[in-house]
C-alpha cells in the first residue's frame, strides 16, 4: 500500500518526517512525498529519499495514495483526485464543524479524524491533540514574553530589584500545564484557573497557585475538555478571574469546550482593568476565544493591552511539531497494519471505531 503526504501551503508543518518514513517502510508500506513538502519544517527531499520515500508531484501522490495523511482537510479538487478506496487521515473536527466531513463523504472515500481518537491511556501515544497542545502552551508563553515590555524573572541589579512578572493561565489541560511549566522556568510567579478539581494537584506540582471557584460541574467523560457551567457559577468565575487578571502581567488563555464556543473568561471590563503593557495570548481564538476582545489570527491592542489571538502556535515550531505529529501517526498506523502491510479496518477496536468518521462515502459520525 502507498502512503502519501502533500505540501500544505497554509502550514509550515509536514505530516511525516524522514525517521517515521523509515519506520513505515519497515511495516511494508511504500511512501510518496510531494516535492518540498517538508522544506518549511527543515526536512529536505534528500532526507526523505535516503529514508526510502519517493519524491514526486502532488497529482501523483493523490492519485496513487491508498492512505493520505494531512494536517488540514483537503479541498474538493484534491478529494476527487483520490481513489474511491483511499483512506484520508487528517483533523476534520466534525464536532465543531461537520462541513469538511460531509465533503469527504460526498467524494466517496474513507476518513479518520485524528481529533476523534479517544483520550485514553491506550491511545495516549496517538494523541495528536495533546502533542500539538503541549507545543502551543510552550509557544504561548514565549509569544507573551516577546510582547511584554517587562522581565519575566525577578532580578537584583546594581540599579535595584525587578519583581517577577505575574502570569495567569486560564485552563489547566495539556496546553495550560505546559504554559505553567514554561512561565515558571522563565522565573514568573504563576497562577492557574480550571473548573476541573483534578487539575489542582497538577497545577500545584508545577509550583503554581491554583485559583478555584467553588461549585464547578466536572465531567470526567469529557475527554480532558472543560464542560459548560451554570450562569451563577460563571458570574462568580468572572469576578474572581477579574480580580486576578487585573493584577497580572500576562494571561494565557487555553480553555475550550468540545464542540462549542470557547467560554468567555476575560471580559472587556477585565481587559480594561489590566496594567498598561500587559499581554493576553488566546490559543482558544479559533473557537471564539476566552477573551471577549480576541480576534482570531490577529494581534490587537486595547487600552495598552496586547491581545494575541492564535490557535495555530504549534505550526510556529514546525520541526518538533512535525516530529511529534508523525510519531503519533506511526503509532496509530502500526496498531491497524497487518503483516503484509495492509491497513485493517478493525471496528471492534474502540480507537478506530471512534475516529473513523466516514467509510466508503458513508457518514459514521453522529453528532
Amino acid at each position: 500500500m502507498f502512503i502519501g503526504v502533500i505540501h500544505e501551503p497554509q502550514d509550515a508543518r509536514v505530516a511525516l518526517v524522514p525517521e517515521v518514513v523509515k519506520q513505515l517502510i519497515s511495516l511494508k508500506y511504500n511512501v510518496l512525498i510531494e516535492e518540498d513538502a517538508g522544506r518549511r519544517a527543515y526536512f529536505s527531499d534528500e532526507e526523505y529519499q535516503n529514508a526510502g520515500a519517493k519524491i514526486t508531484n502532488q497529482d501523483e501522490v493523490l492519485q496513487q495514495a491508498d492512505i493520505l495523511i494531512t494536517l488540514h482537510p483537503l479541498n474538493n479538487t484534491q478529494l476527487y483526485s483520490l481513489k474511491k478506496s483511499a483512506l484520508l487521515i487528517t483533523l476534520l473536527q466534525p464536532y465543531f464543524d461537520i462541513h469538511a466531513t460531509e465533503l469527504v463523504a460526498k467524494a466517496g472515500i474513507s476518513a479518520v479524524s485524528l481529533d476523534m481518537i479517544p483520550r485514553t491511556t491506550l491511545a495516549q501515544s496517538m494523541d495528536v491533540l495533546s502533542s500539538m497542545a503541549s507545543i502551543a502552551g510552550y509557544k504561548a508563553v514565549l509569544t507573551a514574553a516577546q510582547y511584554l515590555p517587562r522581565y519575566f524573572p525577578m532580578l537584583t541589579t546594581a540599579a535595584g530589584s525587578i519583581p517577577p512578572a505575574k502570569v495567569l493561565v486560564l485552563g489547566a489541560g495539556v496546553a495550560g500545564l505546559q504554559a505553567i511549566a514554561t512561565a515558571k522556568r522563565l522565573g514568573a510567579k504563576v497562577e492557574a484557573f480550571d473548573t476541573r478539581a483534578a487539575s489542582r494537584d497538577e497545577v500545584q506540582s508545577l509550583g503554581a497557585k491554583f485559583v478555584e471557584v467553588e461549585g464547578a460541574r466536572d465531567d470526567k467523560s469529557a475527554g480532558g475538555y472543560a464542560v459548560e457551567q451554570t450562569e451563577e457559577y460563571q458570574k462568580r468565575q468572572r469576578q474572581l478571574i477579574h480580580q486576578h487578571a487585573s493584577k497580572s502581567d500576562v494571561v494565557i488563555c487555553t480553555a475550550q469546550i468540545r464542540g462549542k464556543r470557547a467560554p468567555i473568561l476575560l471580559t472587556q471590563e477585565t481587559v480594561e482593568a489590566m496594567k498598561p503593557g500587559s499581554v493576553i495570548v488566546d490559543i482558544a481564538a479559533s473557537t471564539g476565544g476566552n477573551c471577549e476582545l480576541t480576534e482570531n489570527n490577529a494581534v490587537i491592542t486595547h487600552r495598552s493591552v496586547t491581545i494575541v489571538g492564535n490557535s495555530n502556535l504549534a505550526s510556529e515550531m514546525p520541526q518538533h511539531a512535525s516530529q511529534l505529529f508523525a510519531r503519533n501517526l506511526f503509532n496509530f498506523l502500526k496498531m491497524f497494519t497487518d503483516k503484509e502491510g495492509n491497513f485493517v479496518y478493525d471496528l471492534n477496536n474502540e480507537i478506530l471505531k471512534s475516529s473513523l468518521v466516514v467509510r466508503s462515502g458513508e457518514m459514521l459520525y453522529k453528532k
